[in-house]
């Protein structure tokens, strides 16, 4: 425990450093580096799709297993580019209503015991009557209501990587964009499996054609760092019970 706090003390001007350099000259972009890195995949997945033994045929322009006289242009190897189109427009409306009531009674008396009712009136306070020894009375009355008002959209084009192939031929893609205007940072990152086919002849693909699709769009900066509720007050009305 002793060198966990050491270690903290220890790092804690470096991020405060961090911070501070952040503040003065603005946000910086991320290196350039292969996707996997940025974020690892962990399926199972073969390194290229090695295309099929081909015959050569002499005097022939047709290569066989081919489908036309030139290469297929579309994203197929691991380090191949493809662009992925991403045009979102999303909405969600609903209304929720609830009320519910009750009401309950309940007499209870005891005109006739064996005769002892007599003997209950000489212990029990004055005014005692045994036909209504005991009478309950509850309502409960609840009423919730709820609405959901929810609109996005979207509209973006972004190169993703290939960066790896499934056993079954279908293909992992990542891709992240950075655009700095100013001091702040706008990123888009989107990941995902794709199936061949469904690259266009034009080696696009829109969004809704990938599965698995992790699509993240924010930023960091002056403007969303003032837009950012305080780390004090999140975590007060995180775990504040009222």
């Amino acid at each position: 425990m002793r060198l966990r706090l050491l270690a903290l003390v220890a790092l804690s001007p470096l991020a405060a450093c961090s911070t501070v350099s952040e503040a003065v000259r603005g946000p910086e972009l991320a290196p350039v580096g292969y996707p996997a890195a940025l974020a690892p995949i962990t399926q199972p997945m073969v390194s290229v799709r090695e295309p099929a033994p081909q015959s050569a045929s002499a005097n022939s322009l047709w290569r066989t297993g081919a489908r036309a006289f030139f290469n297929d242009q579309r994203a197929g190897r691991v380090g191949d580019i493809l662009t992925v189109q991403i045009d979102i427009d999303d909405s969600a409306k609903t209304n929720n209503a609830t009320s519910s009531s009750r009401t309950a009674g309940t007499t209870m008396g005891v005109p006739h015991f064996f005769g002892l009712e007599t003997s209950l009136g000489k212990i029990m306070p004055g005014n005692f009557d045994a036909a209504s020894m005991i009478e309950t009375n509850s309502a409960n009355n609840n009423a919730g209501a709820g609405s959901v008002n929810r609109q996005e959209k979207i509209n973006l084009t972004i190169a993703a990587v290939v960066t790896g192939i499934l056993p079954n031929g279908n293909m992992v893609i990542q891709g992240t964009q950075e655009v700095r205007t100013n001091a702040e940072v706008r990123q888009l990152t989107v990941a995902g499996i794709v199936r061949p086919e469904d690259i266009s002849s034009a080696n696009t693909i829109r969004h809704t054609q990938i599965a698995e699709a992790r699509i993240s769009y924010g930023g960091r900066g002056d403007i969303s760092r003032v837009q950012k509720t305080p780390a004090g007050q999140s975590l007060v009305e995180r775990f504040s019970p009222f």
